[in-house]
This record gives structure tokens, sequence and C-alpha cells, in this order.
């Protein structure tokens, strides 16, 4: 489980900005259809096979006189697996979009003031002019991951893995011996094993054709920068002028990084080698540091708390030749993302609130936030050059796009439609916001997703989605996965219930879960299902339940103590037995804080011996189908093999979906349509 507020968007999106490589299993291929069959136009319906023709939105810059924005397409052909990625220029005040690669084409980056535009394709740094002419290979770089250019344009980033542990084979001298000799914790992470090297921070030289005179700046450091596991972009900045760098990184290895969450901000003198950890004193996430336009100040996220990685985000700017830190988000209530400065005045970001998320805005001087835009969407990231702001946007009925955003009014129009070929032939069905309350009288915000040509006469299966995290936002994502409109195209109503523990409605409620794993949010979750079972368009007794991650472990819950209210239940990658899951897992700030310990604690905590899924096991009588991923090592599959086998012990109707090449998540393309046919026909069997 994970707070995945802004990391989920991070996952389908590079930052806009900067260049980063792309691993790919299969060779991608120049052009992909991705038209709709004539059964998928008669069907008129949203299907997992669909879904992977939607060209995906990664990368979005915007030029730095505003005017133009560049946007990466990734598309994919799903017998093969084969994925295709190009660059895209459209007008930011809107008009006809432009192919200006065809051969591949990522991670676009506006150099030279706009002049060019640099990128990558089939492994080599390009660079190409702003109509697509003039493609280029830059030389004498080639092992990295992340790449920026310096605004001045005579410098780069990049990151790369720096080799500085030894292995047993090369202490043994015994190339072919299959063995690790571990001395401490993280030696796996979320869904990969420690390889011994580390993420490194380089900088380096550019004089307009080639790169050279490379720096290692964490030489020898056994640290990752950007910090694992996501590697995040967003924690590496220039300043404008190119003299400075500012990178997040947490200083810590082994058991102490596996305690903590505390990264820093470090500002780096790219001409003296001089670095200064601008965050000290601060113990909890410091992260996104973003210059100011004049260079003076820099702009990052932080959480207070040490160990607490779903702490209140809040807005603070560093004052470079004064060293003072200044919280100006103070009396904000809700997190601070994708950091934007408009001048040295003002800063713009995105913030889950109430279901949404919003574009706000905030003055230096006084702290007054604004909120900026209205309606039932999720905004970001967003780029703001030259007085023109341009947003991501999505809804529970539509993937990422590009807005342009009214800087004055908050009015937005939309400037690519990527997918509109999609939505000539494909119906979704709508979303309601719903208000009701809870047993102990607090007022709970529910999402419910109808299906398309939705009929209130009838009656229809339902189906309570329960979110992972367990803090984060539920709001107007989109998700390739749990895909709302998909359940819906097939018959049910969908209850996402924005429950005790999410984000988005005040620190109190995201809080209130930590240490409370059974108890009120997951009555909110009961409490929701029972006014919709109310409704005469529901049919109470065709009721499931469904989620992974923290979702999983609901659902697992609820199983052991739901009396009867569902027929099925579906949970990926839950955790199951909360003292097995803790001697398994690696971040262990994660159930320090929301278990409120270890279980060897005295006396034990109630995640244990009162909130853990397994204890209730005896109580389970309903048809439930669990699904893991081999490479899953923030929740272990064995924690869905335990509830497997228990459930199969116990004489109740199971299935164990186990994907051997897959993490937390299902990300390969015919996995995922594996995914969506076992999830709808174990639903089905028992809820149509």
């Amino acid at each position: 489980m994970k707070k995945l507020s802004i990391i989920t968007l991070l996952l389908l999106m590079a930052l806009m900005g900067a260049c980063k490589t792309e691993k790919t299993e299969k060779a991608a291929t120049p052009a992909i259809d991705v038209s709709l069959t004539d059964a998928e136009k008669a069907g008129g319906v949203l299907t997992p096979e669909i879904m992977w023709k939607y060209g995906r939105i990664g990368t979005i810059a915007l030029s730095p006189d505003g005017s133009t924005v560049l946007y990466q397409v990734t598309n994919y052909d799903l017998p093969t697996e084969a994925r295709a990625t190009n660059i895209w220029s459209v007008p930011a005040s809107g008009g006809d979009p432009v192919q200006l690669t065809t051969e591949g084409g990522a991670g676009p980056q506006w150099i030279e003031n706009g002049a060019r535009i640099a990128f990558l394709a089939g492994g080599k740094i390009m660079v190409m002019n702003p109509d697509g002419t003039g493609k280029k290979e830059i030389t004498g770089l080639e092992d990295f991951e992340i790449l920026s250019f310096s605004p001045a344009g005579d410098k780069v980033y990049f990151t790369r893995r720096v080799k500085l542990d030894q292995t047993a084979n090369e202490k043994y001298g015994l190339p072919n011996a299959k063995v690790r000799i571990i001395n401490d914790l993280m030696y796996r992470h979320w869904d990969y094993w420690h390889d011994y090297s580390y993420s490194h921070v380089f900088v380096a030289s550019f004089d307009g054709t080639a790169i050279s005179n490379e720096k290692d700046i964490m030489e020898g450091q056994r640290f990752d920068a950007p910090d694992a596991p996501w590697f995040d972009e967003a924690d590496l900045a220039w300043s404008p002028d190119g003299k400075y760098l500012a990178y997040a990184c947490k200083k810590l290895t082994g058991k102490a990084y596996s305690l903590s969450t505390n990264t820093d901000i470090y500002l780096y003198d790219v001409t003296t080698g001089g670095e200064k950890n601008i965050t000290e004193g601060n113990m909890g996430y410091d992260k996104t540091p973003v210059f100011s336009p004049d260079g003076s100040m820099i702009a990052y996220s932080s959480m207070e708390e040490d160990g607490y990685e779903s702490d209140l985000e809040r807005l603070f700017v560093y004052n470079i030749a004064s060293g003072e830190r200044k919280w100006v988000s103070q009396g904000w209530d809700y997190n601070v993302g994708n950091i934007q400065w408009n001048g040295s005045a003002e800063i713009w970001f995105t913030s889950a609130y109430l279901g949404r998320q919003p574009v706000f805005k905030i003055s230096l001087a006084d702290g007054a936030v604004t909120k900026v835009t209205e309606g039932d969407y999720d905004m970001g990231p967003l780029q703001l050059r030259n007085n023109t702001l341009v947003a991501g946007i999505q809804s529970m009925a539509r993937p990422t796009e590009v807005a342009k955003v009214d800087m004055a009014g908050g009015q937005f129009s939309m400037i690519t439609e990527v997918n509109g070929h999609i939505y000539e032939s494909i119906k979704m069905g709508k979303s309601e916001e719903r208000y009701i309350k809870t047993k102990d009288g607090k007022d709970l915000q529910m999402w419910i997703i109808y299906p398309p040509d939705f009929d209130p006469s009838k009656k229809y299966p339902a189906l309570l989605y329960c979110k992972g995290g367990p803090q984060g936002p539920l709001g107007q994502s989109w998700n390739y996965r749990w895909n709302y409109q998909v359940m819906a195209a097939n018959g049910y109503i969908v209850v996402a219930v924005n429950r005790r523990g999410n984000s988005g409605f005040g620190s109190y409620w995201r809080e209130q879960i930590s240490g409370d794993y059974g108890g009120k949010n997951i009555q909110d979750y009961l409490d929701g299902i029972d006014a919709m079972a109310k409704e005469p368009f529901v049919d109470k007794d065709r009721l499931g339940a469904v989620g992974a991650s923290y979702g999983g472990y609901s659902v697992f819950y609820l199983a052991g103590m739901h009396n009867k209210r569902f027929k099925a239940f579906v949970a990926h990658c839950g955790v199951y037995n909360t003292v097995a899951e803790y001697g398994s897992t690696e971040e262990y700030w994660y159930p320090n804080k929301d278990y409120q310990g270890a279980p060897w604690d005295k006396p034990q905590p109630p995640g244990y011996n009162k909130f853990s899924p397994h204890t209730m096991v005896d109580k389970w009588d309903t048809p439930i189908l669990i699904i893991t991923g081999a490479n899953d090592f923030r929740i272990p599959y064995s924690q869905s093999l335990e509830a497997f086998n228990s459930a199969q012990l116990r004489g109740v109707p199971a299935r164990l979906l186990f994907f051997e090449n897959e993490s937390h998540w299902v990300t390969k393309p015919q996995n995922s349509v594996i995914w969506q046919k076992e999830y709808f026909e174990f639903l089905d069997s028992y809820l149509k």
C-alpha cells in the first residue's frame, strides 16, 4: 500500500520538460492501427481491447513564449505488445495538431529558448526544429536514464546507475553462482531487487552538437537521486541561469532508509561544486524543487513528520540569498502539487479537493489561496510560461488530454483530442456526485458511475469500489485497469466512496485512518453501499466489493464481517495477514505509522490483533477472486496465496489469478486483458 495521489499520474506521464529513456519489452513500430473494428463500433461500449487502442499522452512541454505545446502520444498494438511513441505539436490557443516524429520520439524538451527541440528516439538524443525538420543526433552520451538541458543551453544534467557494491560472484570469482549476500534491509523495493548500483546525478557540458565533460556530483555515495522507487524527474531542477541544480535525495541506507521518509533538497553549485542541504532539520519528505523565474527562490513540497508518507504536502519557499524558509501555504489544509511560478509573487498548483483536482493559486505576500478552475476534472500536470497556462486534464470518462486555462477567469478549452475516434462510437456512463450521512453523522461524498443508456426502471447489480492507498485522492482520475467506465459498460453501477483516509477533505479526514484500518473507514464503505442498495434501480441481492492494495485489504476485511451484504468479492494485491506482511515488506515507515507499531510491541497494536483480515477468515462465506503478481514486494504475493489457500481450505469458492511477470500493478497489454476477462467472468457468474 502506498499514497499514490500524484504518483499514479507520474507512472503514466514523464515530467514535463525532461527526457527519459523508455524501456520496452518489444521494439516499437513506426505506426500502429488504433481504429475501431466494425464489431467494436456496433457494440458501442468500452471493452478491455478498446482501452489498448487509446493514445496515451505523456510528456507535455509548453514553449518559452507560451505559444506552442509539445506532447507525446504512445500507442500500443495488443497482438504483438509493441508500442510506438511519437511527438506532436499544437498551438496553445488551439488549432490543428502536427505530428513532428513518425519513427519514434519521446520526452520533448524546448532548448535554446525555443529555437530547437531535444528528444529521444531509438536510444539516441536528437534535436529538431519546432516544425519537425532538421533532425540531428547529439553525440557524446549513451548511458543515462533522465536527461535535461539547462535553460542557458550550455549544460545538461542526467542520471545514470553507478555500480558501487560487490556481488557474491565478484567476491568469490564464481560467475555462474546465483546467490545474494544480504547484510541490511532494502535489498528489494516495490518491484525490483537491488542491483548493486545507485542512481546518481551527473552534470556535463553541451556545445549544441555534443555532450562532454561529464561529472558525477554524487561520486561514491550509496544513495539514489531521484529517490527510489519512483525516480521522479520532478525531484530535479535547473536554475534559470543554469548555475544551480536542485535535487531531492534520501541520504540513508538499509534499515535507516526503511524506517524514514526524510528526503532533503540539495542545492548544487555547478561552477564550484559546492552543495547545501536547504531543507536540513525537516524530517519528512522534501521534494519537487521549482526555481522562481528570476532564480532567487525555490518552491518545494514538504511533509513535516518523519515516517508518515501521507502527511500534509505543504508549500515552502526557500530564499537562496538569505537561506530563509517560509511555509507559504500555512493554514491551507489540503495538499499542494504540480507547482508552477507566475512571476515571483504568485504560485499556481493543483490539489485534491472534494473529490476533484482543480487548479489553485496562492499569493506569496499573504498566503491567500484562490480556486481557479471548476468542474468534475482532475487537472495536472501544469505548465505556465509567459502568462500562458496549459494543463493535463482527465475525468472518469476520459484519459488525459491537454487544455489551455484562462488565467483570468479559470475557464479552459481543450487543445488536444487524441482519442476522439473512440468517442465517435463508444458511449460513456454518467458520473454523479452524492453526499450521505455516515453512521456517526459525518458528510460522506461518493461518486456513482452508471451504465451507458442507464434505465432507472430497471434493477442493476452494483460494485463497491474500495480504493488503495490507504491515503490519497479518489477524484476524477482515469485508470486503465480499475476503470469505472468498463465496469459500467458491463452493466454494473459503480459506487466509489471517499471514505476516511482519502485526501481532499482536510487533514482530519485523511489522518483518521492511521491505527483504525478496520474501523470508521470500513463503516463508511458499508454506509455507502447500504445507501445505494435502497435505490429502486439497485438490486440489493447482487452486490459485489472490489479493490486493490489497501482496497484489497478492505475486501478481505469486509469478507469477514459484511453480514451477507455482498455476493462476490475481488481482491488484488491485498494485505491478508498484517503480522506476516510486516515480516516480508520493505518500507517499514508505512506499517509503523498506519499499524501504529510493530507486531512484537507490548501491548500489540490493534493493526495486528484486531484489524488483520486473517483473524476473521472463519466467517468467510462469499465467493472471492484473488489476484497478485510474483514481483510485488510492497505487499508480497504470499499474502494473496495465504488468503486463497485459507478460502479453499474452508470451502469458500475462490479463484487465484497469479501473474508471473507483474508486480503491484498489471501493466503488460495481454496480461491486462486477461485481468479484465477474468474479473468480469468471475463477477458475472455470481452477480448476473
